[in-house]
């Protein structure tokens, strides 16, 4: 399978692009219709909940583990080939607890981290006032502290893996819908082959089909006879302004507590989301600006200096999460010899993209 095309440039098809292009031996092409990380990618707050995550064993853990591990590499060795700048929270992640938080279960986590090499610290209300003196909630009986897991900006983080790629011989091309599949004529009994695609309407010959297209996964899908049900869930999140909560140089970790994110950036600035809206029975979802102003209120309660902040900006983005089965899809598509599927990462896309991207060349290795 030399000959290899790409349908999507978020996060995890450009992961892919770039995990495959170590191999200068194979022909590669990046589709997507739009600019890389403008779908589900670009909504993102791009949290790494790896270590601090209660998997421990099996599929999900090692995910997130390769993930991490690779993370580690992965972002100097994109800044020194593309000479962009990967913005990224080096500080951590704190969770907050509440009384209806099993504190066993998190010493019983942190021993567990401890013994696979991570560090995983339970703090009592005390200390996460003596650390964070910012967060104030009177509900607030502790903390979980995670210097192991990130916060990365996803879009720079795309934009370079996808230049990356690009500087390593991968072809892009952005801005052209994929039209359909050219599928290989012969014996029904036997899996069908893809053949290549039309793209803009040219032909374009592949020996293996990547769809990594989030939501549009289920659309390509389906042109291939075998669709795959992806909903979208949307979340909807803001910018703040606070004069009150300075940034300190030494500490300032995301702060996380009851789905509420709360991510420190520059110039005393802060993403805060994200709500989770789910589509109706026609896979319609409509953002929820109520959901989204509550959320802000919880966010106050936590950290009473965001009160008196100014909201900057506010958006909103569909996150693909599949039907009837745990995310995220990376397999061989049913029917095919040649088509991998690597999508519907649900709320985890920046998370496991590196992962998924060397789960994919360990598929094509095993064929």
């Amino acid at each position: 399978m030399k000959k290899i095309v790409i349908i999507g440039a978020g996060v995890v098809g450009s992961a892919i692009a770039f995990e495959l292009s170590q191999d200068a031996q194979l022909d590669i092409t990046l589709i997507d219709e739009k600019e890389p990380a403008q779908g589900s990618t670009g909504g993102a707050l791009g949290l790494l909940m790896g270590v601090m995550s209660q998997k421990i064993k099996g599929r999900a853990w090692r995910l997130r583990e390769n993930s991490l591990k690779r993370y580690k590499t992965l972002l100097p060795e994109l800044e020194a080939l593309t000479g962009l700048n990967i913005p990224y929270n080096r500080h951590g992640i704190v969770k907050l607890l509440f009384s209806s938080d099993n504190l066993d279960k998190w010493h019983t986590l942190a021993e567990k981290r401890a013994e696979q090499g991570y560090s995983l610290e339970v703090w009592n209300r005390a200390k996460l006032q003596s650390i964070c003196p910012e967060v104030q909630g009177e509900e607030i009986i502790g903390a979980v502290s995670s210097m192991d897991d990130l916060q990365i900006n996803p879009i720079p983080l795309t934009q370079a893996l996808a230049l990356g790629a690009r500087r390593r011989g991968v072809k892009c091309i952005f801005g052209q819908k994929v039209d359909n599949f050219i599928l290989k004529t012969q014996d029904s009994e036997e899996k069908k082959v893809c053949e290549g695609l039309s793209v803009g309407g040219k032909p374009l010959g592949a020996d293996l089909v990547i769809i990594s297209a989030g939501l549009g996964s289920t659309p390509l899908t389906e042109k291939l006879n075998q669709g795959v049900e992806i909903k979208p869930v949307l979340g909807q999140a803001m910018v703040l302004h606070s004069q009150s909560w300075k940034h300190r140089a030494d500490f300032n970790p995301v702060i996380t507590g009851d789905d509420v994110h709360i991510v420190p950036l520059e110039g005393n600035r802060f993403w805060v989301g994200a709500t989770l809206e789910f589509a109706n029975e026609d896979g319609i979802v409509i953002e929820d600006k109520q959901l989204m102003a509550n959320l802000y209120q919880r966010a106050i309660a936590f950290c009473p200096a965001l009160k008196s902040a100014s909201i900057i900006s506010q958006w909103s983005g569909k996150r693909p999460r599949p039907q009837g089965r745990p995310a995220p899809i990376i397999e061989w598509l049913e029917g095919y010899d040649n088509v991998i599927l690597a999508t519907a990462h649900y709320r985890n896309g920046i998370l496991l993209a590196p992962a998924t991207a060397m789960e994919v060349r360990e598929l094509i290795m095993n064929v």
